[in-house]
């Protein structure tokens, strides 16, 4: 055969290049800003993205204390968790959750949550990949996370 022969690349884990990214949260708005957190996570952003694969980089979000809700989202957002006993079901609005030590860590880390899919791998992702912190000081400096802009990604 005289013609080129194209092979679809399908990535293990031995053969992903993860960086780290930097990213920061300041006057973003949630939902859009977790969505392409969790892209990133995810991989999606690469041309060599394999689906089953944990082939995204790892992120870290900085002023996650400055991040957005829109509308009445601060008094009416819930937040339910239930302990598995008989009336141990917990409501907190998003005002009340932020309020504590680490809310806006957990609120992000939430909302990216969601984004992923339903399955072993995003737990995998989300544990491993996504370092939230409510200030502008992180401590992974010596990974040299390259910075990004969300807003100019697609």
């Amino acid at each position: 055969m005289d013609s080129l022969s194209f092979k679809t690349v399908s990535l293990n884990k031995a053969t992903v290049q993860k960086e780290w990214l930097l990213v920061d949260a300041t006057d973003q708005t949630l939902g859009r800003f977790a969505s392409k957190v969790a892209m990133l996570l995810r991989g999606k952003y690469k041309a060599s993205f394999t689906p089953h694969v944990d082939c995204g980089d790892n992120v870290i979000v900085i002023n996650a204390d400055k991040i957005k809700l829109t509308g009445k989202k601060w008094a009416q957002k819930e937040y339910v968790h239930h302990s598995l006993y008989p009336g141990g079901q917990k409501i907190e609005i998003a005002k009340d959750f932020a309020k504590k030590v680490d809310g806006y860590e957990r609120i992000i880390r939430k909302a990216v949550r969601g984004m992923l899919p339903k399955n072993k791998l995003a737990d995998a992702i989300l544990s491993n990949n996504l370092k939230v912190y409510q200030g502008a000081e992180h401590n992974h400096e010596a990974q040299k996370p390259r910075l990004i802009n969300v807003n100019e990604l697609r």
